[in-house]
């Protein structure tokens, strides 16, 4: 693994909300609005972001933690802005706290937690 970041780097997303981020189960939107699991989904991609210039061939992240407070609804055809932020990396463990905001809105607030493991070992965990 490439120690290339620090505390305090920072990556960005921009994700514009579509009709796949809504807050539908089984066929049924309860809410026209980029729900709690899109969101989930795009604050691992975030600080999934520094893992793929870390990352060294024989090696891939997996997650470890996600934890998400959501502030603020974001529509349909909205950007949301996503920013990853280093909070610590530790030995092959990278920990983001993630903020996400549209316009002057914070719309969620978490963290994120990944490792870096060889892609032998994985296959041997996951087999």
């Amino acid at each position: 693994m490439k120690l290339i970041f620090k505390q305090g780097d920072k990556k960005v997303y921009v994700k514009k909300v579509d009709q796949s981020d809504l807050a539908t189960f089984h066929g049924e939107t309860l809410h026209p609005v980029y729900s709690t699991f899109a969101l989930a989904r795009d604050f691992e991609w975030s600080s999934r972001l520094f893992f793929l210039e870390m990352k060294e061939d024989d090696e891939e992240g997996v997650g470890t933690f996600l934890s998400i407070t959501h502030h603020s609804a974001a529509k349909v055809g909205e950007e949301v802005v996503i920013t990853a932020t280093v909070e610590t990396i530790r030995g092959n463990e990278l920990i983001c706290m993630i903020e996400a905001v549209c316009g002057d809105r914070l719309i969620a607030a978490g963290k994120t937690g990944q490792k870096m493991l060889n892609k032998n070992r994985l296959k041997e965990l996951f087999a």
